[in-house]
């Protein structure tokens, strides 16, 4: 096995959780990218939809890695219904409104993972998946609601799959890691590669 050393960049809990399951020995390190201005500017340039997540996991991974050794995960999830894209929700009014039109409807999460090595990308995955949310109550969501309370403010589904969210829904097309927001398996198929962890 190499001595690379394995980082995520990124300050997303459930990622971080996602790795030291797995087993994976890695550490966490976070620069700044103004991912606002990066969506805005590929929306007026008319990119598709699925490489706004690549190109925000690449500027995450590609800013750590030019200034820390070894290789370096970056990763970025967007949410699309309707063929628009959605952002994380701004407050719990959001969240109950844009639950409330998700309801019975089927949208995508479209993730990007992007891996680095002295400020350059080399290995990179997208996955799409298919959710379908059931037709449920007004009642059940505010119970909902008031279980998961701000941490639904963290997801740009305002939902955490891994948790209650998952009986938000009928039916669901894709991976399960790839929904909370890193693809595990192809990323550990890498890492095995590099020698970075035991194959």
């Amino acid at each position: 096995m190499s001595n690379l050393p394995i980082i995520l960049a990124s300050g997303s809990l459930i990622r971080r959780q996602i790795l030291k399951d797995a087993g994976i020995n890695f550490k966490v390190i976070t620069r700044p990218v103004d991912e606002n201005a990066i969506k805005v500017s590929m929306l007026a340039e008319n990119s598709h939809l699925r490489d706004i997540p690549d190109a925000l996991a690449e500027a995450k991974s590609v800013r750590v890695s030019s200034q820390v050794a070894g290789l370096v995960i970056g990763a970025d999830q967007i949410m699309v219904m309707g063929g628009r894209l959605f952002d994380k929700p701004k407050d719990m009014a959001e969240v109950k409104t844009r639950l409330m039109k998700m309801r019975g409807q089927t949208h995508y999460l479209i993730g990007a993972v992007v891996i680095s090595e002295n400020g350059s990308p080399v290995w990179r995955h997208l996955a799409k998946t298919k959710l379908t949310m059931r037709d449920f109550t007004e009642s059940f969501l505010d119970d909902y609601l008031k279980a998961e309370g701000d941490t639904l403010l963290e997801s740009v589904g305002a939902y955490r799959f891994e948790g209650r969210g998952s009986q938000l829904f009928s039916n669901v097309e894709g991976d399960f890691f790839s929904i909370l927001g890193l693809s595990l398996l192809p990323v550990m198929d890498y890492l095995r590669q590099r020698g970075a962890i035991l194959s």
